[in-house]
């Protein structure tokens, strides 16, 4: 038995003193500038459970960080999401049918509750060194939970955050492409959602999906990307069995120095491109960005103070 086919719940005697932690496939292979495997055990963790998470889901819901999507979405479809379940059900009629096809719910930003708030740091705490070795200082460590019945996909998207991705029960096709293709998505695209919070432009383009890298993950498997990766995934119900029909997952997102600077030279290249030039994308020439990274900050916070503008978090 594979670590995909653990049980997902322990007894309290099995949990008590287990150690938990996120840690690469391939010990050799990982870098936090690139896409990789992971392996977990939070899996197991108390708060991962069905009945935890249907508490947090009551204690997200007067918060409008409940989110549901139209049963019909796919996975090139615009990710619009919505407070209340389209069909009517309320929460505990959603948990109470929620192994019924095309069941899906978001929790966003778990950490205001404070024991998931623990947990996210949890998650990171076990990666910290190797991440802040390459990328400088994390900060903003947030929690978003996806419990869906298949068939559901997530459609896709880019977020700011770097994202160690964990699946914790049930099995779920996540496809991950290069954050550096801007063929798949635009250098423009990718600055108007970094800087404008704009994603009207980052769309599937069919013609780029074999760029993109399946995993296949069940309990105890992941995937770490990094910030601006577009991704997308799917359920399937080849492994659903009765009581045994719900896939769980977490993405535990943060933000580091490094993903900072991104935000700063995109910052200073959405100024550029009004002035009607062509920036060249971050990643492209060091030098060049040292000179942008402290113009587009600057750039930031004079729109901040000076013209309304609300910048998403860790945009500068």
């Amino acid at each position: 038995m594979n670590e995909s086919q653990e049980r997902v719940v322990l007894n309290a005697e099995e949990t008590q003193g287990l150690k938990y932690s996120v840690r690469p496939a391939d010990e050799n292979q990982f870098s936090s500038f690139k896409m990789g495997a992971i392996k977990h055990n939070f899996q197991h963790h108390p708060l991962m459970q069905m009945d935890k998470l249907q508490s947090l889901a009551e204690y997200l819901m007067p918060l409008e960080q409940c989110r549901f999507v139209a049963p019909d979405l796919q996975q090139d479809s615009v990710f619009f999401h919505y407070g209340k379940a389209t069909d009517g059900r309320d929460l505990d009629e959603f948990f109470r049918r929620i192994e019924e096809p095309e069941s899906w719910l978001a929790l966003y930003n778990v950490e205001a509750h404070p024991d998931y708030q623990a947990f996210v740091e949890e998650v990171i705490d076990t990666v910290r060194p190797q991440v802040e070795r390459e990328q400088g200082n994390i900060f903003i460590v947030n929690g978003f939970i996806f419990i869906s019945a298949p068939p559901s996909v997530t459609p896709f998207h880019i977020d700011r955050e770097n994202n160690f991705f964990l699946q914790v029960q049930g099995q779920k096709r996540i496809t991950v492409f290069d954050n550096l293709d801007r063929e798949v998505v635009s250098a423009q695209a990718v600055e108007e959602f970094i800087v404008n919070r704009n994603l009207d432009n980052v769309r599937l383009k069919k013609q780029y999906v074999d760029r993109g890298c399946e995993f296949n993950v069940g309990p105890g498997d992941g995937v770490y990307f990094p910030s601006t990766s577009p991704h997308m995934t799917r359920t399937t119900e080849e492994w659903v069995s009765p009581g045994a029909g719900v896939s769980v997952s977490i993405g535990v997102v943060f933000y580091t120095e490094h993903t900072r600077a991104l935000a700063q030279v995109h910052q200073c290249n959405a100024v550029l491109r009004r002035l009607g030039l062509s920036p060249r994308p971050p990643g492209t020439n060091t030098m060049l960005e040292g000179i942008k990274r402290p113009i587009g900050k600057a750039l930031a916070e004079i729109k901040a103070r000076y013209r309304g503008y609300n910048p998403p978090p860790g945009a500068y």
